[in-house]
């Protein structure tokens, strides 16, 4: 099962500190994931930043809990129910949302700070609001960013076809000196030449030196104009001809599941296929068309400078 919303993890967190016991995030996370029967394959899902899901979600109940004033924390790392805590587990509830910390003042104003819909706005949103209050707010960034990413993505890819295909032999011999192939500039503009069909093709250094050479072909192709599996044999077979072992198929569009499936069964060639949703995340990640606007730190305390022992 997928790893469970932020919110539901709410009532059995409290519920297990019902005892009274001091407890600890890994053990809770421990706990409910026997409970809930999580799979390994469910507790090794991590977000971008590397940390587990799971986890992540549970620390942070822990960290509304407390601003609720439902857990007190006696030394570090650990905490207890307080009697808030108590009482409101006495109630039976079927489960506890954001909604229902709100009745608690210290976390009414805490929670209010961070709202992410106008009040006129709150009744229309209300569904939306709620799968929002379901993820932690570092997955909130994480899924902003990852919007952000993909409509970047999208705005290079449409920018590229708009360009001649000049602009898209520049834009290869960029990204492949970006990422550390092709030399110099001056040396991978040299080594890849035009095609007929707006393309390049030819051989590159893999490293600076020159011991190893990689065939490569860049097609620029229109968005619907998917690239045949015949084409990415062709291109395996000229490798021969070629003197490569490795070769690199860039297109603007995509490949065919055929043509996919052709170069994993190849023993021994090396072909990678980079299709144009893979070319516009490699420009983002290697500062190719793109620039920063801005940059966010996310900060957390350090214990240990307020660890006095």
């Amino acid at each position: 099962m997928p790893v469970p919303g932020f919110q539901d993890l709410m009532l059995p967190f409290l519920q297990i500190c019902g005892d009274g016991k001091e407890r600890t995030v890994p053990e809770i996370g421990e706990i409910i994931a026997r409970q809930l029967q999580l799979s390994e394959v469910d507790l090794q899902e991590t977000m971008s930043s590397g940390q587990r899901k799971f986890y992540n979600r549970v620390a942070w109940v822990k960290s509304y809990f407390g601003k609720a004033c439902l857990l007190d924390f006696p030394s570090r790392g650990k905490f207890t129910i307080t009697q808030r805590g108590l009482d409101l587990l006495k109630l039976n509830l079927q489960s506890i949302r954001v909604k229902t910390l709100n009745q608690f003042s210290e976390f009414e104003e805490f929670h209010k700070k961070r709202n992410l819909v106008e009040s006129n706005e709150r009744n229309i949103n209300t569904v939306i609001q709620d799968e929002i209050d379901q993820v932690t707010p570092e997955e909130q960034l994480e899924n902003a960013y990852q919007d952000l990413r993909s409509q970047l993505a999208a705005d290079l890819l449409e920018t590229i076809l708009k360009n001649p295909p000049d602009f898209f032999e520049q834009l290869v011999v960029d990204l492949l000196v970006a990422m550390g192939y092709g030399g110099s500039r001056k040396d991978a503009g040299q080594a890849l030449g035009k095609t007929g069909d707006g393309g390049i093709d030819g051989i590159i250094k893999e490293d600076k030196l020159g011991l190893d050479i990689i065939y490569l072909q860049a097609k620029r192709y229109g968005v619907d104009n998917v690239v045949p599996s015949r084409e990415v044999r062709d291109f395996t077979g000229s490798l021969e001809g070629h003197g490569a072992q490795k070769g690199v198929l860039i297109t603007t569009s995509s490949f065919t599941k055929d043509g996919i499936e052709f170069t994993k069964r190849l023993q021994q060639k090396k072909i990678v296929l980079i299709d144009g949703a893979k070319l516009t995340q490699l420009m983002i990640d290697n500062n190719i068309g793109v620039s920063t606007s801005a940059t966010y730190t996310i900060k957390k305390i350090d214990i240990d400078y307020f660890d006095i022992d």
